[in-house]
């Protein structure tokens, strides 16, 4: 395994990763992996991203109306 060497750390941030270690009951190096470890390996995506996403899972099929045709047509029927 490797090792990462950090500099320049504010004095406060390395107060409260020590007690953020205590919380969880492991050393300042376990924490300092575990936190390291959660920022690279749970995967992130952005909020554009994801609606993208969402919006090409759902996509309709061609000519198929659309909730908010749905919605207009339905408003309009009962003027």
């Amino acid at each position: 395994m490797g090792q990462l060497l950090v500099r320049d750390v504010d004095d406060e941030v390395i107060r409260r990763l020590k007690r953020r270690a205590a919380a969880h009951g492991r050393s300042t190096e376990a924490e300092h992996r575990a936190i390291l470890e959660a920022a690279v390996l749970t995967p992130t995506e952005q909020p554009a991203e994801a609606a993208r996403r969402f919006q090409a899972e759902v996509r309709l099929a061609e000519g198929e109306p659309d909730a908010a045709s749905l919605l207009h047509e339905a408003r309009a029927a009962r003027r």
